[in-house]
């Protein structure tokens, strides 16, 4: 028997004389400079014994290197070296099953981590009973900022444990492998393995996985730390942020379809409206994002690829989602692809349409309906999912009203100025004819910036403003301003205040000014841009410069307390 030190604590690591407990799988593919974390936070578990499989896709970089030195470290930690790289997840987590030595089975991500107790806590609930496989939650940490989330929250509020996915289809959108621990019993009672040569594997295992368990424990503390990058249209980006590639959303689909064949054979049926409806609220809403930035060449090809399989897809699915959805959807399958851009840029933002069409219900004929967009749509189908009336987009509180302001052009003014052209639609006719008197609102700091303009009449439901927007104008914090906002647009009407996102051409250069010293200390470079994601609105980014931004601004923000911050407010008065 040898002792080993752990390269994560640096204190003698327990021995394993006999079988582990819990066997944890670390696949990793050229990721030497991530996975001594990866494996560290395995390592530092509270519960000790357990067995790493580091998973090696063929690395072509440091990794096997890395890898061995810390198989060496450490008598827990095995390296397995597939022979060739298999360009996904499925074949290394296969492999490392097949040497796996535990009753209990992880699985892990060279670029994630499992928080301390993830092994204890998992364990625990398999030991009170006798489970298929235990949950717990997954912490989202964004990687360009570290705001943490909970993924999937309502779904791990509570300690639970279920007889079958029945009790819950909702899980159905939870399809991580990573947040659960599978017994292995289980897995090969079932002949439960990962799908090869596929991407998106995680969706299909997860679903047999639901489906074949008799019985699962939820508990709600955290299991895993997943590290989410922000979107990049790159070929080094994760597969699930590689949606610009048409590729990505074949395979997508693909899985889906393999779903449904399985959820048919196993006599599932009964989970095919929730798993659909998952479908189009996470899947597809992934993509719908992203569509207004797509030409027109890509968006008939996603079409191609999408519709036939929406087409299969029961009216109860849709009828669950948000109306603003299901216009998305329906514009995609008649193809109408400018259309589709412009619906999809007021998904959850609550963005009304450039315009709505007024007509006599064809059954009733006493009734109006109100449609999405120019015209009466043709087809049943189409009417039915392109209607509004329930919206009441005429009666509802002005401050839910469904506007939309769109800059369209946008200029360099004088200095840090930036001179727009506003169009706000207003298709309900909700605001009284006549010029309106609007207010632009702009907060890098707790106070905000008020820029008045007035909107004038175009034709009825549209309305164009112009307005300066003068950056040097925004009063920022003592210790400097780091970071994005983006400006409303307020307006007033009868004693209410609607407030919405102002929406930024798509693609225009970035606008960059020199901010000098006001009320703080330190100038700032000042960039107005595209957005450059859903829904593309305008984005206006502050950066500290200059020497005192790298000696004095990290002081002041050290010793900025209530009572300085107050004075500093009272001086900025007194000076300006």
């Amino acid at each position: 028997m040898r002792t080993a030190t752990s390269p994560a604590t640096g204190t003698p690591a327990p021995p394993s004389p006999g079988t582990p407990d819990v066997t944890v799988t670390v696949i990793v593919y050229n990721d030497a400079g991530r996975l001594p974390r990866a494996v560290a936070s395995v390592l530092r578990q509270t519960h000790p014994d357990i067995e790493v499989v580091i998973s090696d896709d063929h690395s072509t970089d440091a990794t096997e290197e890395v890898a061995r030195e810390l198989a060496a470290h450490d008598p827990r930690v095995v390296y397995l070296r597939l022979p060739e790289n298999s360009g996904g997840c499925s074949v290394p987590r296969n492999r490392a099953l097949e040497i796996a030595r535990a009753p209990y089975l992880m699985f892990l991500d060279s670029d994630d981590e499992l928080p301390e107790r993830a092994v204890e806590v998992l364990l625990a609930a398999h030991r009170e009973r006798d489970l298929d496989f235990a949950m717990g939650a997954v912490r989202r940490v964004r990687v360009d900022g570290g705001r943490r989330t909970t993924w999937m929250p309502h779904l791990v509020a509570e300690r639970r444990t279920l007889d079958g996915i029945e009790a819950d289809p909702r899980l159905l959108f939870e399809h991580l492998s990573t947040s659960k621990m599978y017994a292995r019993a289980f897995l090969d009672r079932h002949g439960l393995r990962f799908p090869e040569g596929i991407h998106y594997e995680d969706q299909l295992f997860s679903a047999q996985a639901y489906c074949l368990a008799k019985t699962f424990t939820i508990v709600p503390e955290p299991v895993y730390r997943w590290y989410v990058a922000p979107y990049a249209a790159s070929e080094t980006a994760s597969i699930s942020n590689q949606r610009h590639k048409l590729t990505n959303v074949r395979d997508r689909v693909h899985v889906q379809r393999l779903i449904d064949a399985f959820l048919a054979e196993s006599r599932h049926e009964s989970l095919r409206e929730d798993k659909d409806f998952k479908f189009l609220k996470h899947d597809f809403r992934m993509y719908a994002g992203d569509l207004p930035y797509r030409d027109d060449a890509w968006l008939a090809s996603f079409a191609d690829l999408v519709v036939p399989y929406l087409d299969t897809l029961g009216e109860g699915a849709y009828a669950r989602l948000p109306r603003a959805e299901r216009v998305v959807l329906q514009l995609l399958r008649d193809r109408r692809l400018s259309d589709l851009r412009t619906a999809a840029r007021g998904l959850g933002h609550d963005v009304g349409p450039r315009r709505v069409t007024s007509a006599p219900d064809e059954e009733s004929g006493t009734t109006r309906r109100t449609y999405w967009g120019e015209g009466v749509p043709r087809s049943a189908e189409a009417r039915r999912e392109l209607d509004l009336t329930d919206l009441e987009l005429d009666t509802r509180p002005f401050f839910t009203a469904l506007l939309r302001h769109e800059i369209t052009e946008i200029a360099r003014g004088p200095g840090a100025s930036v001179d727009l052209t506003v169009h706000t639609y207003d298709p309900a006719l909700r605001l009284p004819a006549g010029p309106q008197r609007a207010v632009l609102h702009l907060s890098p700091g707790r106070r905000r910036l008020a820029v008045p303009f007035r909107l004038s009449p175009v034709r009825p439901g549209l309305f164009e403003g112009r307005l300066r927007l003068d950056l040097a104008a925004a009063r920022l914090p003592l210790q400097g301003f780091e970071g994005a906002r983006h400006p409303v647009l307020r307006l007033r009407h009868q004693g209410r205040t609607h407030t919405g996102v102002l929406l930024a051409p798509l693609a225009f250069p970035p606008l960059t000014a020199h901010v000098p010293y006001r009320a703080g200390l330190t100038p700032h470079r000042v960039t107005v841009r595209p957005e450059g994601h859903d829904p593309g609105r305008l984005q206006i980014t502050w950066q500290p410069v200059g020497a005192t931004a790298r000696l004095i601004r990290p002081a002041a923000r050290r010793l900025s307390t209530p009572r300085t911050r107050r004075a500093a407010r009272l001086a900025a008065n007194i000076l300006h």
